[in-house]
C-alpha cells in the first residue's frame, strides 16, 4: 500500500519552507557555505524526504513511524 504524499498538506509546507529556507541560506557568507549553512540545508529538506520515504512503506504502521522521525528530524532527536 503506497501513500500519495505529495497530496499531503504537510508534505507541501515543508517543501515551500525548504526552499524559502534555501534562498535564504544563499545569503549567508561564503565562509559558512560547507559550515553551518550545509548543515541546516540537510536538516531542513530531511522533514519532506522522511515523508516522501515513508510513503513507500508497504504497511500503515512503517508508514507512521516513518512519519514519526520527520517530525524528529530537524531537531536530531531519533
Amino acid at each position: 500500500m503506497t501513500y500519495s504524499y505529495e497530496k499531503l498538506d504537510v508534505y507541501k509546507l515543508s517543501m515551500a519552507f525548504a526552499h524559502d529556507f534555501y534562498q535564504t541560506v544563499s545569503s549567508f557568507p561564503d565562509y559558512e557555505k560547507f559550515g553551518l549553512s550545509s548543515q541546516l540545508r540537510r536538516a531542513v529538506i530531511s522533514v519532506p524526504s522522511n515523508i516522501a520515504e515513508g510513503s513507500g512503506r508497504q504497511h500503515k504502521k512503517e508508514y507512521a513511524q516513518s512519519s514519526s522521525f520527520s517530525l524528529k528530524a530537524p531537531s536530531g532527536r531519533s
